[in-house]
């Protein structure tokens, strides 16, 4: 069974009422590939709004979850209340809250477990800074990101693995096409040495980076890229054009 391809696009901390509207809505009105499945994740204060206005079969992630199912965590948002509000995905990893929110490898791998237990699809992500890059460490970072999800869970079925160099995050530069299949490769030869040959040949890679509808392309047709994970250009009309980049 060939791997579906796998479309999300981060808000970030951006967007209002009334933009966000308006980028689903050209969402929902474009033509788009049939057979890409496509996730967005707005800022939690419009999660509710994207569901509300979002057609299927598009789906919403949030940004974060935490892995206690409730109590008192201020400012936190449980598995439960987003699978209470019908948002089915969840971001987790991403470089933004290792770095700047100190998130670290064991945390990440426990708010994983915790939404996949709760049934939520998950978009781990992994990547390497561009010190680590030039000294040659890009795998070992990256597979020890997975190793410790590797600790925690057993069922990978509901992972969307998300590579994202962290040199290449809004900084208009992105790994070259060849760059980024080296890598989406090794880790999927990490998977089938350290997971299994089936979760192997099904999870899902995608790539994030400065993705826009100018490399999309040339990114889509190599063997291990399964998709995007798009920052920027999932707040354009262009992001249209990326869901569409297999066709």
């Amino acid at each position: 069974m060939p791997r579906q391809f796998f479309v999300g696009g981060n808000f970030k901390m951006n967007g209002s009422v009334d933009t966000i509207k308006k980028i689903i809505n050209h969402i929902n009105d474009a033509e788009k590939d049939p057979n890409t499945e496509v996730v967005i994740a707005p800022p939690a204060l419009y999660l509710l709004l994207a569901r509300e206005h979002l057609k299927a079969p598009l789906e919403v992630a949030a940004q974060n979850v935490f892995d206690k199912p409730n109590g008192a965590f201020t400012g936190e948002i449980s598995v439960d209340q987003l699978k209470d509000s019908n948002i089915t995905w969840t971001l987790l990893g991403h470089s933004e809250r290792r770095v700047v929110l100190q998130e670290d490898d064991q945390f990440v791998a426990s708010k994983t477990k915790a939404a996949l237990d709760g049934g939520i699809g998950v978009i781990f992500c992994c990547g390497e800074t561009l010190e680590q890059r030039e000294s040659g460490e890009t795998v070992k970072v990256v597979t020890t990101q997975l190793a410790a999800v590797k600790e925690k869970v057993q069922d990978w079925s509901k992972i969307v693995i998300a590579y994202e160099p962290i040199w290449a995050i809004g900084t208009g530069k992105v790994a070259s096409t060849e760059q980024a299949q080296e890598v989406h490769a090794a880790i999927r030869e990490w998977l089938k040495k350290e997971v299994s040959e089936k979760v192997a040949e099904e999870t899902r890679i995608i790539y994030g980076g400065s993705v826009s509808e100018k490399n999309c392309k040339d990114l889509s047709k190599q063997p291990d890229i399964d998709g995007f994970l798009v920052g920027g250009a999932s707040l354009k009309p262009a992001f249209v054009d990326i869901i569409n980049s297999h066709l």
